[in-house]
């Protein structure tokens, strides 16, 4: 009786750790699908992301700016980018205008990111 009692309590492990990542799946899932349908919506939105901004001329001023998804990369970007470029370069978190997952225009500069 013992051996069937615990092939029965793994079974229902197994069958709480499938729910589980179903459960993650989902969540992570939904989440794609919002941004997807934001993105083709033309739905513009306000938020605080982290950014990439490239600044030409004497003085400086803002010429492009480019969404990313955390500090980290948005630093090894910056690297690459001054490795390549002789524009200024510096990574900010905004207050910004975001069209899906694309910023449309800057509001206000935050923070600058070191």
């Amino acid at each position: 009786m013992s051996k069937i009692k615990i092939v029965f309590y793994l079974v229902l492990v197994f069958v709480i750790y499938k729910g589980y990542v179903a459960f993650k799946n989902f969540e992570i899932g939904v989440g794609d699908r919002v941004a997807e349908l934001e993105e083709k919506a033309d739905f513009e939105k306000e938020g605080e992301v982290i950014g990439l901004m490239m600044y030409l001329g004497d003085p400086p001023s803002l010429t492009e700016h480019l969404f990313t998804a955390s500090r980290s990369k948005c630093l090894e970007m910056k690297q690459i980018a001054e490795e390549t470029s002789f524009a200024y370069y510096e990574c900010a978190r905004v207050n910004a205008v975001l069209k899906g997952n694309k910023i449309v225009s800057i509001i206000e500069e935050l923070e600058v990111i070191e």
